[in-house]
């Protein structure tokens, strides 16, 4: 009878993993759902950052980054040239794994954070000790904006 127990204990706790890595989202918010072109290596140094950080990322390439910015409601004016989703907020470009930390840890109510264009020193953009100043902006659903964090140049 106690082997019994024991098997159905363990089948309950195999059956539980399962459940939960089919249910990235609320279980493993270190998961990232990137988009970036086949052209751009920046990107896969980001990804490359991500990883670096702990986080779990599945890579897709594409050839139509638009179409993905347009499904996941990015404004135009934040766009950079990749896109990630992370536990349920939208990730746009190169910002630092740290920020992105912060957010999932705090979960605020808007869509996503951004660092627009491609600023020299961002993660995945480092050229030697040259940085330049960035923000990261946060946004929501009705297009409004928020400094969510700022660094300094070099």
């Amino acid at each position: 009878m106690k082997l019994t127990k024991h098997l159905l204990f363990l089948l309950l706790l195999s059956s539980m993993n399962v459940f939960a890595e089919s249910m990235p989202s609320i279980f493993n918010a270190n998961e990232a759902v990137v988009y970036r072109s086949p052209t751009c290596g920046c990107c896969k140094k980001w990804v490359d950052h991500l990883e670096d950080k702990g986080f779990k990322v599945q890579d897709n390439v594409t050839e139509d980054m638009n179409a993905i910015k347009d499904k996941y409601g990015v404004p135009r004016n934040l766009a950079s040239c990749h896109t990630a989703i992370i536990n349920g907020y939208v990730v746009e470009g190169h910002v630092p794994a740290d920020d992105i930390i912060k957010m999932m840890a705090e979960r605020p109510e808007i869509s996503g954070i951004s660092v627009p264009g491609m600023p020299v020193g961002t993660p995945g953009m480092e050229m030697g000790g040259k940085k330049d100043p960035f923000k990261v902006i946060s946004f929501d659903e009705k297009n409004q904006y928020k400094i969510y964090n700022q660094y300094e140049g070099k």
